[in-house]
């Protein structure tokens, strides 16, 4: 099973929180036990696994990956003027691959799943593949 959703993000940077959701595609679904895997088909976003409970470890994060891939760059060549979402994206990844156990998501005590925006706001989707076993 395969399940699209959409979302829509309100700044150029953001890690939104996509746990909830994807936890209640798990139990829509009906998976007791397998794997999923979220995936972001954008090429200036991201799915990341990460902290969840501190609000200033996204704030970090993306401050850090303005650090180190600055928006303006006089070397960058890209026409859209976007490279350093592309940059960060990279640096993401497009997916992430999570247990299912007990018809749960088998995250650690701090962690979430983000979609990570890089190059907003937009309407965006991810999508989230369902393997049982």
């Amino acid at each position: 099973m395969l399940v699209k959703e959409t979302l829509r993000t309100a700044k150029r940077d953001e890690m939104i929180d996509i746990t909830r959701q994807v936890a209640s595609l798990v139990s829509k679904q009906g998976i007791r036990e397998g794997i999923i895997v979220v995936y972001c088909p954008h090429t200036t976003a991201g799915i990341a696994i990460n902290e969840n409970a501190d609000p200033d470890v996204k704030l970090d994060v993306l401050m850090r990956l303005d650090e180190v891939y600055p928006w303006n760059h006089p070397q960058y060549r890209h026409g859209e003027g976007n490279t350093a979402s592309h940059l960060k994206a990279i640096t993401t990844g497009t997916s992430q691959t999570v247990i299912v156990t007990g018809g749960k998501l088998l995250l650690g005590r701090w962690q979430g799943i983000y979609f990570c925006e890089f190059d907003g706001p937009r309407q965006r989707e991810y999508y989230v593949k369902f393997m049982e076993g």
